[in-house]
């Protein structure tokens, strides 16, 4: 017998796995908006604007990654009588004055809030009616809407995320989630965000419990 690495990461002894079962899992589409979410949007004007080099990693994963595996996961989920429940983030008054402090000025620079065209969630990935759209004001959907009660209400334990971006509203919402007993994975093709290596950081780093 092999003995085990030294190198082995101690806390893998103590994930568990589980078997999907729709059931009782939720897709969790997370922030897919114009604000951010699309090249068209204010985001990504900003920075093609301001000649970012950002801008094409962010939106070309979104394209070719995010939005055609998030329409396959749509499809499976809907097949399966699993739930969908779509995110967004955003002011739910025009001026904005109902953002936390730390939301306030991003809202405002990228137009984003409730009956803006920023706002909306983008075209290829619309809800259908009778789908839950939760509008949050922070981060963490956790924080600032009633998605926990929602969740419980219809016996979904397993979540299953995507969106954007994968180390904020993905991630914050996915370890809120976890705090609160729920079986959590993020899908890590179905995620993006603005740099590659805060991508893969955060999906490492929220995989190993």
């Amino acid at each position: 017998m092999t003995a085990p690495s030294k190198d082995n990461d101690y806390i893998q002894a103590f994930m568990t796995e589980r078997t999907p079962d729709f059931a009782h899992a939720a897709l969790i589409v997370v922030d897919m908006q114009y604000a951010t979410g699309h090249r068209d949007g204010a985001l990504g004007r900003r920075l093609a604007a301001e000649g970012s080099n950002v801008v094409g990693y962010r939106f070309d994963r979104i394209e070719t990654k995010v939005v055609p595996n998030m329409q396959r996961l749509l499809k499976r989920f809907r097949d399966g009588d699993g739930a969908v429940i779509y995110l967004t983030v955003g002011a739910a008054k025009a001026d904005c004055s109902d953002a936390p402090p730390h939301m306030i000025k991003m809202f405002r620079a990228l137009d984003n809030h409730a009956g803006s065209r920023e706002h909306e969630i983008i075209d290829e990935l619309k809800p259908r009616p009778g789908e839950s759209v939760i509008n949050k004001t922070t981060i963490g959907a956790f924080a600032s809407t009633g998605i926990d009660h929602l969740l419980r209400s219809l016996g979904r334990d397993q979540l299953y995320m995507g969106g954007v971006s994968t180390n904020m509203c993905v991630d914050t919402t996915a370890r809120e989630a976890a705090d609160r007993g729920y079986g959590v994975t993020l899908i890590e093709d179905a995620c993006a965000t603005t740099h590659e290596d805060l991508h893969n950081a955060t999906i490492t780093n929220f995989q190993r419990l």
